[in-house]
């Protein structure tokens, strides 16, 4: 995580550093702070924006060295674009450009100067949060495992910049406003980090021990072994575990943050944490393999929500559960044609083992809602292929039986920017997933491979819960690099789902 960079808040009044950006509305419309420093200098802002047709257009900027008078060495003058025109999330997107552009060149602390005059929807205070966030999210970075040769001056060092101070009217207020910003960030930060651990280090029972660290915040953690599971019968999950020499888990972490009311209802999510995936006797080719680490994109984001959602002490009561096994061809694997016992009772015939994540879930699904009654529940998971086909790697699919619960998940993608595009349930694929020698096999043939994985889930869904599936197979490990993420396991699905339990679960305080 990026707990080697902080952002912390400054009044207006004190000493910038000797690097520092400014903000600039279109039209180069400067705040008081800015002016100030603009004047100071003999109008170098002024100048150096003619000189580049620099007009404050959003997320475009210019860099003046070392302007006059003013003992700066590097001054960034980044667009806010129209005023009051920009959403929260583009406030966030921003502060990850402006990272970028300080980060440029070396420097280990940085000052941002937010002095907005804005007539719109945010405050400064408000505005300095959100673009620390976007601070924070752009500067994560996967490299510890480099090795630090003497004299190399590779892209490790060029991130050396450790905290950067954010300069605002009331750093207090920005401050606190920034706390459950930064909570966020962390939780996918966190995830990041899973993703991006190769699985000769994160295997099954380290993924499901990494959910302790939550236990700081107060989140309960409780870690099923192979013997709890196979007690509860869980035959689907288990039946992918056993090819391989690392024993299968079931990590399940409880936030109980509904104030005064433990009794409610959790809201449930489910992730599916295939450590690597091989494909099992059903085996891939070897091409890409390797990015197969990140098999467990699923269980990463329910970690690092409910990681979110403790560290900023979310009003809601929440549950989040992920079965975490590997899935490995051997003498003990599970074929082609098995057929094998789920805990809700139904039998599955194992068609292709390589189709194993919807195995993992349906177990973890079941018991999720015999355990604790949830108002809903969402699962995530790199399931499928085919999502990519359909969706690339901007959107990841979602399938939902209830419009409410599509529509709130819908509105929180249009929130934070993480993508998601509505995919049909229809009986019809649920009619490919009959067996001929089972309740229901685990694959549906060539065609609309995704669909037919949710009509798979669809099953271990008792008929009175709300439920959605999301398929983040091109968006969780490899997807689009933007303003607020530049690595491959991007944590997605934590800002959404997060979003998604503010705006419609969490309790008022009224």
């Amino acid at each position: 995580m990026s707990d080697r960079f902080e952002v912390t808040f400054a009044p207006l009044s004190a000493d910038p550093e000797t690097v520092t950006a400014l903000l600039a509305g279109e039209g180069l419309e400067l705040g008081s702070k800015a002016r100030e420093l603009d004047s100071k200098s003999a109008g170098s802002v002024s100048k150096a924006a003619a000189a580049a047709d620099f007009k404050g257009k959003y997320k475009t900027t210019i860099e003046i060295l070392a302007p006059a008078k003013l003992g700066i060495d590097r001054l960034i003058v980044a667009g806010l674009g129209k005023d009051g025109a920009l959403s929260a999330q583009q406030y966030v997107d921003l502060g990850g450009a402006i990272l970028g552009a300080i980060q440029n060149r070396k420097t280990s602390t940085a000052s941002l100067i937010v002095d907005v005059e804005t007539s719109g929807d945010h405050s400064a205070e408000q505005i300095a949060a959100l673009i620390g966030q976007g601070a924070l999210l752009r500067h994560y970075n996967f490299k510890k495992y480099f090795t630090k040769k003497s004299g190399d001056d590779s892209a490790a060092d060029k991130d050396g910049i450790k905290k950067l101070i954010v300069h605002v009217a009331h750093p207090d207020k920005a401050k606190a406003a920034f706390h459950p910003l930064k909570a966020v960030a962390n939780g996918v930060n966190f995830a990041r980090d899973l993703v991006n651990e190769p699985a000769n280090v994160l295997g099954p029972v380290e993924l499901a021990e990494k959910t302790k660290a939550l236990e700081k915040l107060g989140v309960e953690v409780e870690i099923l072994d192979v013997k709890a599971m196979e007690k509860l019968g869980m035959g689907s999950l288990l039946c992918v575990g056993q090819g391989s020499a690392r024993p299968s888990r079931l990590a399940v972490m409880v936030w109980n943050g509904a104030k005064g009311s433990k009794k409610q209802k959790p809201v449930c999510f489910v992730g599916k944490g295939v450590v690597f995936d091989t494909g099992g006797i059903s085996i891939k080719g070897a091409a890409g393999m390797e990015d197969m680490k990140g098999d467990m994109g699923g269980a990463a984001a329910v970690i690092g929500t409910m990681y979110a959602l403790a560290e900023r002490k979310a009003n809601v009561n929440a549950v989040g559960l992920v079965g975490c096994v590997e899935n490995m061809p051997s003498g003990n694997a599970v074929r082609p044609g098995d057929i094998v016992k789920s805990m809700s009772g139904q039998t599955i015939e194992v068609i292709n083992t390589d189709a194993e994540g919807r195995l993992v879930l349906a177990d973890v699904l079941w018991y999720a809602q015999e355990t604790y009654k949830p108002k809903l529940v969402i699962d995530l998971a790199t399931l499928t292929g085919a999502i990519m086909i359909a969706l690339g790697k901007e959107y990841a699919g979602l399938f939902a039986s209830d419009d409410k619960l599509a529509d709130e998940l819908l509105s929180a993608s249009r929130s934070t920017g993480e993508k998601l595009w509505r995919m049909p349930l229809d009986k019809a694929f649920d009619k490919m997933m009959d067996s001929k020698n089972a309740d229901v096999k685990n694959t549906g043939g060539r065609w609309g491979g995704a669909a037919t994985a949710a009509a798979f889930l669809q099953r271990f869904v008792q008929k009175d819960v709300p439920w959605s599936h999301i398929d983040l197979a091109g968006t969780a490990m490899d997807g689009a690099r933007n303003d607020i993420n530049q690595s491959w396991g991007a944590g997605w699905g934590v800002r959404l789902l997060d979003r998604f339990v503010a705006d419609h679960y969490e309790k008022s305080e009224k």
